[in-house]
Order: C-alpha cells, then structure tokens, then sequence
C-alpha cells in the first residue's frame, strides 16, 4: 500500500495541473508505512515520499516557490512523525507479546493438556474459551490415574474472567491433590467442596454478588482398572452421555447433588451413579456451553442427536467433529466457554 500511494502521488503530480497537490497521497504512503512496515521501510517510504516531491519542485521550477517549500516541511515533519510512530508500535507489539507469553504460559499451568492414554483408557479433550485471546476460562477438566482407576473431573464455574479463572485454578488444584488419597467419590466430592468452601470464605467479596453464588458446577467420574463401570457424582453438571456401540444414552443421575460451594444443601451426602462400561465404549463429558449453542433462530444445540453419528470413531475424531459442528451450528458465533473430555476403555491385552 504505501509503494502503491507513493506511485499514485507521483502520477499525479506529472498528469494533473499544478494547482493540484500529490501532498495527500505522499503523506498518507508514510503514515500508512508507519503501521504495516517495519523501521527500514517506513524510512525508505518517508524519503521516497520527500524526494518525489523535490523532485516534482524540480520538474516544475518551483524551487522558488515558498508554498512549495512549505509543503516540503510539513512532508518532513510526517515522515520523522510516521519514524516515531513506527518505533512507538514495535515497542507496544513487543511488549503484548511477552504480555501474551506470561499469559499463556499461566493458562496451561492452570489447565495442562491431558495424557492421551491412562491405563486402560484413552482420552481426548476440547476447549473453547469464549474470551477473546484466551486460552482458557472458566470451564475446567482434569484426568488423573489414580489407585482406585482413572478419575475424571469437569466443571464450569459461574461466571468469567479472571474471578473465573481463579476458582477453576482452586478446584484443579484440590481435585489433582484429593483424587489420589479419596478413598469414593463422595469422599472426594466433600474433599472439594471443603477446599472451594475455604476459598470462598476467603476470597475478597464481589460488588453485588454473594459467597454462595460463586459456585462450580462438577462431574465426577471413575473407571477402576478391574470392572466394566464408570461410576459418577453429579454436583449440578450436565449429565454425561455413554456411547454404546452406534448407542448415545445420557447418564441421569438417581440423586443429583448441588453444585461445589453449596455443600450445606447436601443433607444425605453425594450419590453415586453406577452404569456399565466395556471395551469400546465411550463417555463423553462436558460443559453447558456445548448444550447452550444456539443457531441463527436461537434453537439449542441437540448434542445427543448430533453425536449419534460419530459414536463410533475414536476420541480425537469425535471431537473433531463436535468442534467443527458447534462452530458451523452457531455461524461461528460461539459467545460461551465450551470444555468437553472423551474417555474411551481400551480391551485389555
């Protein structure tokens, strides 16, 4: 662009009469050069844009003239401006990235990516952080191999941003600690609500919002190395849905418990939910947001009708799909964080 305004401002300065000034055309090339160029090249187009125009005086015979050397000034002084402004963006730029380095290196500290294999199972996960250059949000997911088999934990915390994101960082971080030493899962669900009940109490209040509405939703599930089950604690999660051969069955649970930081709702303790689960089979986990997608006429995504089809490819590819579904079901308006984790129990050898 600014090569193309510099040939524009000589043209017309050659073809048109000469009460027609090229001095727009030059002193946009330089300001132009300033936000798309690096150093060297806004230079070059600042003295190419001041010796066209000397040269024109030249062509011309208006090296007399002191409107002419007027304007010369004044495209001397936009090009030391469009140097200055060049220099001022490389700084700004250098410093978001490192801005953006800090800050991503703090996101996957916080949500690592998941081993693609525990034990007997393979996994794969999705996250969409609704966030504008975020990597994540509020929604959460951890897969861990465990004494007891491999746990699984996803949650969505009310809310967004970097309250959010604090709380998701709290629970991983008890659930990555507890899952190891919890004997059920109830006992662990309780290991949690403790440790968000603590952060709660801690945490400085919020303008117009109340303790008890900084709440996680969670699902946990456990597939223990020796049985065909998956057993699961519902804390006010969607419910997961189990992939069966060609099948999708949504796993309701019996007695569903409150969300995390609830905990003083919870009066017989958390039940578990038990449902067969063989080699080959798939569970799928997510989040409100995948089931909160609306389309263009503000109908809700039909996750178990949608999944149906891809039932049967392997985790990664059902993901796949799941992904480029949502983003073509929403028109690429996706205005929530969206989690989803696959486990899949492999035939032992």
């Amino acid at each position: 662009m600014p090569a193309l305004l510099l040939l524009v401002g000589l043209l017309v300065g050659l073809f048109t009469p000469r009460d027609v000034r090229p001095d727009a055309f030059l002193a946009t090339a330089m300001v132009s050069a300033a936000a798309l160029l690096p150093l060297w090249g806004t230079v070059f187009t600042g003295v190419g844009a001041c010796g066209i125009f000397l040269g024109l005086m030249v062509d011309f015979d208006a090296l007399r003239d002191a409107t002419a050397y007027s304007e010369l000034a004044t495209l001397v002084a936009i090009a030391a401006f469009s140097v200055s402004f060049n220099r001022l963006l490389s700084r700004r730029a250098h410093q978001l990235l490192q801005v953006r380095s800090v800050a991503e290196t703090a996101q996957l500290a916080v949500l690592h990516p998941i081993p693609r294999h525990l034990g007997h199972v393979t996994l794969e996960s999705l996250y969409l952080a609704a966030a504008a250059e975020a990597r994540i949000g509020g929604d959460l997911y951890e897969a861990i191999r465990t004494p007891y088999g491999v746990r699984l934990l996803i949650g969505d915390v009310r809310g967004k941003g970097l309250l959010a994101i604090q709380a998701a960082a709290t629970l991983l971080s008890a659930f990555r600690e507890a899952a190891h030493d919890a004997p059920d899962l109830p006992r662990l669900a309780s290991r949690l609500e403790t440790s968000m009940s603590r952060y709660s109490a801690q945490y400085p209040e919020v303008p117009g919002s109340e303790p008890t509405e900084r709440f996680i939703t969670a699902l946990l599930a456990e597939i223990p190395d020796d049985e065909p089950v998956v057993r699961t604690v519902t804390c006010g999660h969607p419910p997961p849905l189990l992939l069966h051969r060609g099948e999708v069955r949504e796993l309701d649970p019996a007695a569903p418990s409150p969300p995390l930081n609830l905990g003083n709702l919870v009066s017989d303790g958390y039940h578990v939910d038990l449902a067969p689960f063989h080699p080959g089979d798939q569970l799928l986990l997510y989040t409100d947001g995948v089931t909160e997608t609306r389309d263009r006429c503000g109908a809700f995504y039909p996750l178990t009708d949608r999944i149906r089809s891809w039932s049967v490819d392997a985790p990664h590819q059902l993901l796949d799909h799941l992904h480029r579904d949502l983003i073509a079901y929403s028109g690429g308006a996706l205005d929530d964080d969206i989690a989803a984790l696959v486990a899949r129990r492999r035939p032992r050898l």
